[in-house]
């Protein structure tokens, strides 16, 4: 099927979108859910695919939670999921290290709890958790002890992020065998209300600013993070449907993978966002233009259900 770009999906294209499509893979916050509250109608569209026998996978930047928090988190809301088919950044950035690095050592981690958990299921020992504050003089601080056995700085959401461990992470990326790793560039996180805090984005921009390094990310738009999916799932690329509420994240990792893109207007992004990228002549911007948008993915309840 063939359409103009950023097309409003509605009546019989919804029909034909969702028959071409095996696989859909949908972002979380500001899709299927905003804050604490389950998306109206999310729940059903779920449940429908894969009554259909669609393979339905959720695919997250947020790296403050494991899969299995995910997963009890979606059940709640009325959701049926299982923990192996929910790919956060904190499980997808353990994996990046143990299968694509190899990492053999352990990480400095600038992260949460999560992110240790995950770390560890797959075999790898960390550093860092949890606050560290500054105690010396500058001298002192360049000096700081180092792990000896740490080869790789991971940076994810850390609500304990601080001067010295913008410091430490300086220190142990100054060997220049030290991998650097990010979950994902997000600079903001929105909230309810239109309010928003400081995202990961920012923290990694510092790290990479001191160590004068730039980290390689796992997140959204990143293909790794299809590459984690279609490791553990048969997904065909030309059968495959990305839906999301951002355009930079969600929509240009289904660019980037060669999936149909649709956006929800639940979230972060516009139609009027979409249509300057579209218009910009720009072929980055023109990544972040998705095939079709709804106002919701309630939208897909009709054609679900006829």
């Amino acid at each position: 099927m063939s359409a103009a770009k950023c097309t409003r999906l509605t009546g019989s294209l919804a029909k034909q979108l969702l028959d071409s499509v095996d696989s859909v893979l949908f972002d979380c916050d500001g899709v299927i859910w905003r804050g604490e509250q389950a998306v109206p109608g999310a729940a059903e569209v779920i449940h429908l695919l894969k009554e259909r026998g669609k393979t339905v996978v959720f695919v997250t930047n947020n790296s403050s939670k494991t899969r299995r928090m995910y997963a009890d988190k979606m059940s709640k809301l009325g959701f049926e999921v299982r923990e192996e088919e929910v790919f956060g950044t904190a499980y997808c950035s353990a994996v990046y290290l143990r299968t694509v690095c190899e990492l053999r050592g352990k990480v400095y981690l600038i992260g949460s709890r999560a992110m240790e958990q995950e770390l560890e299921a797959v075999g790898i020992q960390q550093t860092g958790v949890g606050p560290d504050h500054v105690a010396g003089k500058p001298a002192d601080w360049a000096s700081v002890p180092l792990d000896p056995e740490v080869r790789a700085v991971v940076v994810g959401f850390d609500e304990h992020f601080s001067y010295m461990k913008l410091n430490r992470a300086l220190q142990y990326l100054s060997q220049k065998d030290c991998l650097f790793v990010g979950t994902n560039r997000d600079s903001r996180l929105p909230l309810e209300g239109g309010k928003a805090v400081p995202g990961t984005g920012c923290l990694l921009q510092a790290v990479e600013t001191a160590a004068q390094r730039q980290a390689q990310t796992v997140g959204k738009p990143n293909h790794f993070m299809f590459d984690c999916v279609a490791s553990q799932f048969s997904v065909d690329r030309d059968r495959c449907l990305m839906v999301g509420d951002r355009l930079d994240t969600d929509i240009m990792l289904g660019s980037n993978c060669g999936l149909k893109t649709l956006l929800t207007l639940t979230g972060v992004s516009t139609v009027a966002e979409a249509e300057a990228h579209q218009k910009s002549g720009c072929a980055e911007r023109q990544g972040m233009v998705p095939d079709y948008y709804v106002e919701s993915i309630a939208d897909l309840l009709p054609a679900l259900q006829g």
